[in-house]
């Protein structure tokens, strides 16, 4: 199956609009894994709008207690670093975000960063942490990140969900399947997030061996809109019928 995890940010950031703690991260991150998700996805930025370094170890906790795997991503500052050494997380996902950013865009430039990556990836195989890196799916040069030392490539997904639907969603679409295909060649892992949906989800896991997919900002609305039971059913009936 491909695990489902949910990334609460949204979450995080209805929470700091009120400055209290409501709604409350954990409890509907442990909602979401008492409905099937599989992981959790946390992405503090680097001025913390949303999620806090703070909110990572009560997550770490909850993700313990339920079996489940706790992936927190981020742009690999040395305060975000500090964060991910204390708390060990199941996976940490490097992403090329800059501080002031609205949202992840693009992927990894491993010729310009490779070298700046390499020790920060050898620091978390030594603590025993799962590294993935934030990749485009027309970079060609996606075997790179098995050579500096990454366990996963990340797939970013908004180029198709954007075209989704069109003659033009299905060329790229093709591209996903061979950049997962190039990947995995390399020995790499393939996760994928970014504007994945109810809607476009089953289709793109058509391409196979995908291990994770990072689902937060339609999540969360969907929720909104239906429930979170229904929607998590959803998800996880969709995520658990194709077999990596």
């Amino acid at each position: 199956m491909t695990l489902l995890s949910i990334n609460i940010n949204k979450i995080a950031l209805l929470r700091n609009s009120r400055g209290r703690n409501d709604p409350d991260v954990n409890a509907f991150a442990m909602r979401c894994l008492d409905l099937g998700a599989g992981g959790i996805t946390l992405h503090p930025r680097q001025d913390q709008r949303h999620a806090r370094y703070s909110d990572v170890g009560k997550l770490k906790t909850l993700c313990q207690l339920r079996g489940a795997e706790l992936n927190v991503e981020g742009y690999p500052t040395p305060e975000f670093l500090a964060v991910v050494h204390q708390h060990r997380p199941t996976q940490c996902t490097l992403v090329p975000d800059a501080a002031e950013q609205l949202t992840s865009d693009h992927g990894w430039d491993l010729h310009k960063d490779g070298e700046f990556l390499r020790p920060i990836l050898a620091e978390l195989k030594a603590l025993g942490i799962r590294s993935s890196l934030f990749m485009d799916y027309d970079n060609v040069d996606i075997h790179l990140a098995k050579e500096i030392g990454a366990d996963r490539v990340e797939l970013y997904t908004e180029p198709y969900a954007e075209h989704f639907g069109t003659a033009q969603g299905e060329i790229i679409l093709q591209g996903f399947f061979a950049a997962a295909k190039r990947a995995q060649y390399a020995g790499l892992g393939v996760n994928a997030g970014h504007d994945l949906n109810l809607e476009n989800l089953s289709a793109f896991l058509r391409i196979p061996n995908i291990l994770e997919v990072s689902i937060g900002h339609a999540a969360v609305i969907e929720c909104i809109e239906s429930g979170v039971a229904h929607v998590l059913k959803q998800y996880t009936s969709i995520c658990y019928t194709h077999s990596p």
